[in-house]
C-alpha cells in the first residue's frame, strides 16, 4: 500500500505540473491589440447604453504593451536546472507541452482572431488567480487573459456575473504600475456595457485621482484616460468628473501628443452634454492653452479643440446667462473665450494654415464667437 501511495503521489504531481504549464501558458498568451474605437459621428458603440447624440468616443484595448506580440511564458518545473542534462530534457519537454497547448488553443479560438477565448469555468479560475495571488507576474498574466476576453461582448456579462468587477478593481490599489495598467485595461474593456458601467461608477473617483497624479504620459495615465472616456460616453456619470476638468486641461497642455488626444476625447464627450457646459466654462485653464493655436501643432489637435469650443459656445446662452457671468473666476475657460481680442489674435494667427479644413474650422468658430459676444442688438 505504501508503494502504491507513493506512485499515486508522483503521478498526481506530474499531472499538476503539466496542468500548471498549460494554465500559465494560456494566461500569458495574448496578441497585442489596442482596439481604439472613435465614433466620428452618430452614436457611440456601448453595449445597451442607449442613444449618444453627437460625436462620442469609446476606447478599449486588449493589451497596451507595444513591444510584445504573441508573448508566451513557458513554465518550467523546479527540477529543470539550467546546465544539467536532465534539466535540458525537462525544459525541452516543457516547451513541447506549451507548443501542443498553443496548437490546441488555436483550434478553439475564433477563426478571425488569434486570441484565446476562455470558457466561463476557465474565467472563474483566472479570477481566482487575480483574487488570491500576490505575485506581480501571475497577476499580469491573469489580467492580460481577462483583458483579451473582456474585448468580446458576450464575455463582459459573464465576467460581471462571476463577480469579476470588484476583484479587478481591487488591483487598482497596487503600487506596481504594470499590474495597475493591466487592471485598468480590463476595466476599460468591461466598461463598454451599460450594467458594468453602473457598477463601475463607484471607482470613477479613484481612477480619476490615479490618472491625474500618475506620471505624465505614462501607460497608467493613458489607460486611466481611456477608461474615463468610456465611462463618459453617456451623460449619466459625467457629473462625477466636474471637479477634475481643470486637471484635464492641465494634462492636455502639458502632455505629449498621445496624451493630448486622449484628453480631447474625454473633453469632447463632456462638451456634447449641455448640462456640463457651466462646469467646463468654470474650469481653470493654463495660460499656455492659447499658444496651442499655431501652425506647428498637430492639425487634429487643433480641430478637436475647436469642436470643443464650438459645442460649449453653442450650449451656453450668453444673453440669458449675463447676470450669472460673475460666477466664473479669472483664468477660467469662460474668460479665455470672453477675452475676444486676445483669443482672436491667437486663433486668427493660423488662418494662413496650409490645411484648408483648419481654415474653415477657424472661420466658423470665429463667426459663432463674434455672433454671441457681440449680438446684433448691441450693434
Amino acid at each position: 500500500m505504501g508503494y502504491a501511495r507513493k506512485v499515486g503521489w508522483v503521478t498526481a504531481g506530474l499531472v499538476i505540473g503539466a496542468g500548471a504549464c498549460y494554465c500559465i501558458y494560456r494566461l500569458t498568451r495574448g496578441r497585442k491589440q489596442n482596439k481604439e474605437k472613435m465614433a466620428e459621428s452618430g452614436s457611440g458603440d456601448v453595449d445597451d447604453v442607449g442613444d449618444c447624440p453627437g460625436a462620442r468616443y469609446n476606447d478599449w484595448s486588449d493589451d497596451d504593451d507595444d513591444n510584445s506580440e504573441n508573448k508566451g511564458i513557458v513554465w518550467y518545473p523546479p527540477w529543470a536546472r539550467i546546465g544539467t542534462e536532465a534539466g535540458t530534457r525537462a525544459r525541452a519537454r516543457a516547451r513541447a507541452r506549451a507548443t501542443r497547448a498553443r496548437r490546441a488553443v488555436q483550434k478553439r479560438a475564433s477563426p478571425n482572431s488569434d486570441d484565446t477565448i476562455l470558457s466561463p469555468q476557465e474565467l472563474q479560475k483566472v479570477l481566482c488567480l487575480v483574487e488570491m495571488s500576490e505575485k506581480p507576474y501571475i497577476l499580469e498574466a491573469a489580467l492580460i487573459a481577462l483583458g483579451n476576453n473582456a474585448a468580446y461582448a458576450f464575455n463582459r456579462d459573464i465576467i460581471r456575473d462571476l463577480g469579476g468587477l470588484p476583484i479587478v478593481a481591487k488591483i487598482l490599489n497596487t503600487r506596481d504600475p504594470i499590474v495597475k495598467e493591466k487592471a485598468l485595461i480590463v476595466l476599460n474593456n468591461l466598461s463598454v456595457n451599460a450594467e458594468n458601467q453602473r457598477r463601475l461608477k463607484i471607482y470613477m473617483n479613484q481612477v480619476c485621482d490615479d490618472t491625474i497624479t500618475s506620471r505624465l504620459n505614462s501607460s497608467v495615465q493613458l489607460a486611466g484616460l481611456r477608461l474615463l472616456t468610456n465611462m463618459t460616453v453617456t451623460n449619466e456619470y459625467q457629473h462625477m468628473l466636474a471637479n477634475s476638468i481643470s486637471d484635464f486641461f492641465r494634462l492636455f497642455s502639458a502632455g505629449n501628443e498621445e496624451t493630448k488626444f486622449q484628453v480631447l476625447k474625454l473633453l469632447l464627450n463632456l462638451a456634447e452634454n449641455p448640462a456640463m457646459t457651466r462646469e467646463l466654462l468654470r474650469a481653470q485653464v493654463p495660460s499656455s492653452l492659447g499658444s496651442l493655436f499655431n501652425k506647428k501643432e498637430n492639425k487634429e489637435v487643433i480641430l478637436k479643440l475647436l469642436v470643443i469650443f464650438e459645442n460649449i459656445n453653442d450650449n451656453f446662452k450668453w444673453e440669458e446667462n449675463e447676470p450669472a457671468q460673475n460666477q466664473f473666476g479669472e483664468g477660467s475657460l469662460f474668460f479665455f473665450l470672453k477675452e475676444f481680442q486676445a483669443c482672436a489674435d491667437k486663433i486668427l494667427g493660423i488662418e494662413s494654415h496650409h490645411d484648408f479644413l483648419v481654415k474653415v474650422k477657424v472661420g466658423k468658430f470665429m463667426a459663432k464667437l463674434t455672433e454671441h459676444m457681440f449680438p446684433k442688438s448691441q450693434e
